[in-house]
Order: C-alpha cells, then structure tokens, then sequence
C-alpha cells in the first residue's frame, strides 16, 4: 500500500498540518488587552460574559477571606495595565490567593478569575472579589480565594485582572497556582496536566482517546516515580467511565490504539494490583492478535479494515505481549507471540540503514520510507527492555542500544541537540504532539534495563532545556522543548509529552 493510500483523515496523517491555533484568541487579544503580555499555554480568551459567581468553596479555610491574615504571599505573575501594577498574591500554606492593584487611583477595578481546566475557561469563577481602589488610595486588594476545589476533584488556577477607572481597557496576568501536588518538576506538570482531565468523560481535554491513554500513562508514571498519589482517583474513573466505550474494553478498529491503551492497563495494574486492569490488557493484545496477517510475512495490520503493515503498531503488540507475560505467571502464550513480533520486526524492513524507523511498508512489503517519527524510535526501546526482562536474552538490549544510540545522536531528530518532532507545529492538540513523549518514554525505559545508565545525560540534557524554555507560569508546556514559547489554546499532547520527559529524567 502507497502512503497515499492511507486515510488523510487518519491521526496519523495528520501530524504535519499547520492549524492556526488560537489565531482569532490572539487578536482578541490583541485588541483586548492595554499591553502586551507575557503568553501563557493556555490562551487567554476574550472576556467572558460575567455570571453568578461559583458557589462558596472551602478547603483550609472559605473563600473570600482576609488577606490580612494569610500565613504567606508569593507573587509568581504580574501585568500592567495604564501605569497600575497588577499581582497575584499566593499563600501556599492556606491555598488560597488574592489580587491587588498598586499605582493607580480611586475607582480602578482589580478583580480574580478561577479556572478549573488549566485557563481554558473562567465563566463562573470570573471576577472573584472584585472591588476598585476607594478615594484617597493609590492601590487595592480583593479577598482571599481557594485556588482548587478539591472536594470536586477541581484542580485549580488563579489570575488577576484589572482595568484603569477611566479607560475600558482590561489586563490579566499570567495563571498561576499555590505549591500544592508541585513538589518537583514532574509533580508540578502532573498537576497542570490534571487540570485538563475532564471529570465527566473520564478523558482529557479535547477527548483525544489514543493521546487520553498516553496521558493516563503519564500520569501513573509520576504516581510510580514521584510517589506522590494524589490523582490516583484517575485510573479508576477513565477505567469505569470508558470500559464500555468503542468496542469495550479499550478496544476499537485502530490497532495501535488498543495496543496504547493496553500498556495503561498494564501500568495501572503494575500501580495498584487490581486485576481488572490486567485483565483488560490481556483482552487488549488479544484483539491485536487477531489480526495478524500473513501479508508481508506476518505483523498486526494498522486497522481492521486496512492492511497497512506498520511500525507503530507491531512496537506495541511486541511490549503489550512481554508485558503480560512478566506479569502472568506460567504464561507461555504471551511470550511466544512476543518472541515472534520481534522477529517479523526485525526482518521487515522497517529498520532502514542509519539504525532509524520509517513509518511502514508499502505495497510491495519493503520499507515506504515515510519519516521516522520520534515515537518510532522509543516504542521499540520498551518494548525490547521488556522482552529481555521476558527471555533474559542480551542480544535484546545489545540491538536496542544501537537503535537508541542512532536516535539521540541523530541531528535530524535533535537539531541543536534538543529532540523535536518530524514536522513540528504549533499545536498541542494534533496526534504528533505527543510523539516525543512515547519516545522519551521508551527511552527511560530502556535506560533503566541498562547498568550503566547511557541515556541519563541525554534526558537529563532535555529535561533542563524543556523546564527553562518551555514552561509558562502554570507549569504548562508547549510544543517546542528549546523554544520559542507559543501561545496554545487546546490539547494535552504537549503537556503529557512534557510529563513524560520529566517522569523519565527523574527516574533515571
């Protein structure tokens, strides 16, 4: 099969588009705001039409209380608007924050917006405690606000807005939120990425279900390696809420789809123990089984209905199948067929000359030459340190460090030393914004199978140019590791891919 003659409407051959993310958001913007500010991920957009407020919220203490008697003040964004200063004020110890307004004059206004899905949206926790500067002052402030509504699963951010008494033009700061489940690089993402699960799909923002079950992943991985269990409640709620979805049990017509969604299962089982979710996992590689096909010599077909033989998919079915048998005692069965998708693999053409994967095969069944995305490229890697830890064969991770080498020392994928996506865009939202996080994923899995730790530095290298480059003050990141900063207005790619880096640079 040509590339052409894959579905253009298909995730994956989507990854190279431009959209203009955010376009109009921005001249809203534009036209909106006094000064230009410093962007954030989520993008601001134009004022909401103010409702009735949220209902009181209670953690510590209630909302609207008494700045004065805050136990701290951080002040981690600002704006200006019209010579006034505008600041959010965070007391990490009462979780809670307030705005204050400095240089300016009677009747400037100054007021919070609360937003529980990381800034998207504010409607009913706009304008918070909004008051303006009495006679005889040159600055003000508003009540005290709890930043999350924990009670709800609401994880939470403030900001600040204000405008001049004289003058319709309105600023906002940057969103921010207290120290709370932000203890480390790796928390304080988990926690930003928490804010665009959806509570009432089970899903995360944009419902993405291939790219939902790579944040679920991501999510776990922080449990698992941070300690920090605090958004444990999440595997069991997209577990209930999403079982019986598509085909049930986390099954549908995309076989790499299930396969991705099996090894959630399979972390999830690796967290808690509950053997629902290995149970799933298995009914998952079972459904990938079923259509492997004598086309091409063997391999799982993309689709149900598409013959299509690649990459992506046979990676999956290889660690799905190890997987299960490291956690099946006296299996066989997962183990042969693990043994036999690695073998077909290796033979198929997939692997060109420089150590790199291509996407799939072609027609003919040889190699279509289709970019190798970065998620090609780490796939394997886990799926080879679980095989070896399956057979206990040396020549598994001899292989996998001679494709993880050619990897992180391509310039191609790394220009400047830094790893970026095969056609890189602006979005967050496409399936290739979160390719380079099933990369670094699979890499810091095979790093750990490794005595000598290889690829530490090269996390490590990522990690720090990620968190110094492309984090706002929310701890949202966006899609370009080295930079520059742009604004974003939708998907968790970006976000759990970032998660993903942080998980395996502190692991390793």
């Amino acid at each position: 099969m040509t590339p052409l003659s894959v579905p253009s409407d298909h995730p994956r051959r989507r990854v190279g588009s431009r959209r203009a993310v955010g376009s109009a958001t921005a001249l809203a913007l534009a036209c909106l705001l006094a000064v230009p500010l410093t962007p954030v991920t989520r993008a601001d957009a134009a004022p909401r039409v103010a409702v009735a407020p949220d209902a009181v919220i209670c953690d510590i203490y209630c909302d609207a209380r008494d700045p004065g008697l805050a136990a701290g003040d951080r002040t981690p964004v600002s704006a200006v608007v019209h010579g006034r200063t505008l600041r959010l004020h965070i007391s990490d110890p009462d979780v809670m924050g307030w705005g204050s307004i400095e240089g300016g004059r009677a009747g400037d206004e100054v007021w919070l917006d609360r937003s529980f899905d990381g800034g998207r949206t504010w409607a009913s926790g706009s304008r918070l405690g909004a008051t303006t500067i009495p006679a005889g002052s040159a600055g003000w402030r508003t009540q005290m606000y709890n930043v999350d509504d924990w009670n709800n699963l609401g994880i939470g951010a403030l900001r600040v807005c204000g405008k001049a008494g004289d003058r319709p033009e309105i600023a906002c700061t940057g969103w921010a939120r207290n120290d709370r489940n932000a203890g480390s690089r790796s928390t304080a993402a988990a926690t930003a990425l928490m804010m665009l699960w959806d509570r009432n799909t089970g899903l995360f923002e944009t419902n993405g279900w291939w790219t939902g079950a790579n944040a679920l992943t991501a999510v776990i991985d922080n449990a698992r390696i941070s300690g920090m269990g605090s958004y444990r409640y999440v595997i069991a709620q997209t577990y209930d809420k999403n079982v019986n979805a598509r085909d049930g049990q986390f099954r549908n017509e995309y076989l790499d789809d299930t396969g991705w969604w099996g090894l959630a299962w399979i972390a999830a089982y690796d967290l808690t123990g509950d053997s629902r979710y290995l149970n799933t996992a298995r009914a998952d590689a079972d459904h990938m089984r079923a259509y492997w096909t004598s086309k091409c010599g063997g391999g799982v077909q993309w689709n149900t209905g598409i013959a299509y033989k690649n990459a992506i998919t046979n990676e999956l079915y290889i660690q799905l199948n190890a997987a299960l048998h490291n956690r099946i005692p006296g299996d066989t069965t997962y183990l042969q067929r693990a043994r036999e998708g690695w073998d077909w693999f290796r033979a198929s053409g997939m692997i060109n000359s420089g150590n790199l994967v291509n996407d799939g095969l072609n027609d003919s069944c040889a190699n279509n030459g289709q970019p190798t995305w970065t998620y090609n490229q780490g796939v394997i890697l886990g799926a080879l340190a679980e095989l070896h830890r399956a057979t206990g064969d040396a020549t598994l991770l001899t292989t996998a460090r001679s494709l993880a080498n050619a990897s992180t020392s391509s310039t191609y994928l790394n220009p400047g030393g830094v790893l970026r996506e095969v056609n890189e865009g602006d979005d967050c939202d496409s399936d290739g914004a979160s390719f380079k996080g099933a990369y670094v994923r699979g890499l810091g899995k095979l790093n750990a199978a490794l005595g000598d730790r290889p690829y530490s530095a090269y996390l490590d290298r990522q990690a720090d140019t990620a968190y110094a480059n492309d984090r706002d003050s929310l701890n949202m990141y966006g899609p370009h590791w080295n930079g520059p900063r742009v604004l974003v207005s939708s998907g968790h790619g970006c976000q759990h891919g970032a998660l993903d880096l942080l998980n395996a640079a502190q692991a390793s």
